[in-house]
């Protein structure tokens, strides 16, 4: 049966500020990537994100709020885009203005880059494991080169390949916001029939209207197709205010392809190559030159670019040289970080002794030794203990540079797994794998020798560590002293604290489940795991305010999370009809918990105004 996420898709939702807040949002392998209008609202509530059961971790990047989930995220992600009506970034007519205006140019480089192949990642993994397994079949015979059977499978996994510069023109016109079909009808020029009849070397020199143009091949080039729909797409923008809206449906294409082809066949596509070109050059006279430092810096760095997510700008660079050199040598580089990170799953497995952590180091190995998703292991464990990380860094380190020393190479482009090996098959097969079988077990050894720190401070409210406390609302904390009613003042409910609140933002104050809401909306109660009981208290005599003043999104049953957003009010209309808004925070109950630690919501602790001789001793 499949799972349900629509609890944690509905608590993400609400955390990050609500569909009135999301600008757009996608997902890549492991991450929901959303673009919010005021990221500030969700980075009030990152750490309740991360506590999410489902999320991993949450981190900023490529001026996104990414929550990373991990193997399940298409799962959130579909809910997501059903129950709410969010704009699928992919699909956005932002998409372009976004990309290109967030960061600096390094970073907004890599963001059009990444948000390019982003959509086609998973096509060119397929069809390159098909390609990898073809060598494998016909190197040992199990498959005739000259036969059918392969030529029909040959063809499958060649034609992401061959007409990579299509999916360029398709994924760039979306991100350029230029006509998706007359881009692809531009790039589509230099892939026909009687074009490249003409190719018969690259370089050859051919006539056009008396210039001399130089012609290449462009079957699975990237820098053309790229730089060529983003020329048109600017071209679009100027065509479309001089040309007559009534002709405006054949004369846009019939202009654009006059003026585009010949551009790029004459300028474009040329430069383009010999660009595509020199980079592959340039990194192969590194990787010659000094295999060991770039293989350093990439085995170890890799899980940083992974951290930050602009690890998708380098795939261009790893086509790129599949497409003119036949190999690539990066990938190899990479795969020693990936492996490192599984590495570190298996020792922390064998190392801890606690039963949360072993299950998911135990559930996310497996997805990266099959599949190369390390998101998991990175976020989930390497970041979160520390020590781990390093271990994974240094072993990364050591086997990238075996590899990149030993010219260890790519024949197509897939993820780095146990199950693509087919795809790192010649003569230097053998060195991969002694290079991912090194990153692999060395870091599970290293991670088991350093070990690790799971201190309370790591652990889970249920297991009985503090109970963590934030303030229901955002304000002014005072004591219950001070508080105007005799209730509460007298604590004859229970110790606690106020508020008195400058917005009418309601927030879970811990991590339980509701047992009451009141009707009116006014207050409601919450129950740790262990049994702490908190009841919250939304203004003085509140209950007498007609209905519409208070608006709880959360129901009784449901589980909520320590800083979750749950609810709103009307504050300046409590104020309007001279009611006091201050906010009560009551322990209804005995505090169960070994220790309690209470802050508000800018994260400064607020314990001191707990002083019932009961809470007393459970204050840490």
């Amino acid at each position: 049966m499949a799972k349900d996420y629509t609890k944690l898709a509905d608590e993400i939702i609400a955390q990050v500020g609500g569909e009135q807040n999301i600008v757009n949002l996608y997902h890549c392998i492991t991450r929901l990537r959303f673009k919010l209008k005021d990221v500030d609202v969700a980075r009030q509530h990152k750490e309740s994100i991360q506590q999410l059961d489902g999320v991993l971790s949450v981190i900023e990047g490529n001026g996104q709020f990414q929550v990373v989930i991990g193997n399940h995220v298409a799962d959130v992600f579909q809910t997501i885009m059903k129950n709410y009506s969010i704009q699928h970034a992919l699909e956005s007519e932002s998409t372009a203005e976004e990309t290109e205006n967030q960061g600096n140019l390094f970073i907004r480089f890599f963001n059009v880059l990444s948000a390019i192949f982003n959509p086609i990642i998973v096509a060119l993994a397929g069809a390159g494991m098909l390609k990898a397994l073809l060598v494998v079949f016909t190197t040992y015979h199990l498959m005739d080169a000259e036969g059918s059977t392969y030529k029909i499978l040959a063809a499958a996994g060649n034609s992401v390949f061959y007409f990579l510069p299509l999916f360029l023109a398709i994924s760039a016109a979306r991100i350029f916001k230029a006509n998706m079909f007359i881009s692809l009808a531009i790039v589509a020029a230099l892939l026909e029939p009687n074009f490249t009849a003409m190719v018969t070397e690259n370089g050859v020199t051919v006539d056009f209207f008396g210039v001399p143009a130089v012609l290449m091949g462009y079957s699975g080039t990237v820098i053309p197709a790229i730089v060529s729909i983003y020329i048109y797409s600017q071209l679009e923008k100027l065509l479309k205010r001089v040309i007559p809206k009534s002709i405006e449906i054949f004369a846009l294409s019939l202009v654009a392809l006059l003026i585009m082809v010949p551009l790029t066949v004459l300028i474009i596509g040329p430069v383009g190559v010999m660009l595509g070109d020199g980079l592959g050059s340039v990194m192969n006279f590194i990787s010659d030159k000094s295999g060991l430092l770039a293989g350093v810096l990439i085995g170890g760095g890799w899980t940083f670019l992974v951290m930050i997510g602009i690890h998708w700008g380098v795939v261009p660079i790893m086509v790129n040289n599949l497409a003119t050199y036949g190999y690539d040598t990066l990938r190899p580089m990479i795969a020693a970080a990936t492996f490192a990170s599984a590495g570190v799953a298996l020792g922390v497995f064998l190392r801890s002794r606690r039963k949360d952590t072993k299950s998911l180091a135990l559930s996310s190995l497996l997805p990266a030794l099959l599949g190369g998703i390390t998101e998991p292991i990175v976020y989930g464990l390497s970041v979160k203990l520390k020590k781990p990380l390093i271990a994974q860094v240094i072993v990364g380190a050591v086997a990238g540079g075996f590899m990149g020393i030993m010219q260890t190479k790519a024949i197509v482009y897939v993820f780095p797994a146990l199950t693509t090996l087919p795809a790192f098959f010649g003569d230097t097969f053998v060195y991969y794998v002694i290079g991912i079988a090194a990153a692999f077990f060395g870091t599970a050894i290293l991670t088991y020798i350093i070990g690790f720190d799971e201190s309370p401070e790591q652990s889970i409210v249920e297991e009985g560590d503090a109970l963590q406390v934030v303030t229901p609302v955002n304000g002014e904390v005072i004591t219950l002293d001070d508080v105007k009613d005799e209730v509460f003042s007298s604590r004859a409910m229970g110790d606690g604290l106020a508020v008195y609140p400058t917005t009418g933002t309601i927030y879970a104050p811990i991590t339980g489940e509701v047992m009451t809401v009141f009707p009116t909306g006014h207050a409601f109660g919450i129950q740790s795991a262990a049994g702490t009981e908190v009841l919250v208290h939304i203004g003085l005599d509140t209950v007498d305010l007609p209905k519409g003043i208070f608006e709880i999104i959360v129901k009784q049953g449901d589980q909520v999370v320590k800083g979750q957003t749950i609810g709103t009010f009307d504050l300046s209309a409590i104020l309007e009809k001279n009611y006091d808004p201050t906010t009560m925070l009551v322990f209804t109950s005995n505090v169960k918990e070994p220790s309690v630690a209470v802050e508000d919501q800018n994260h400064k602790e607020v314990t001191a105004f707990v002083t019932n001789d009961l809470l007393k001793g459970a204050i840490s």
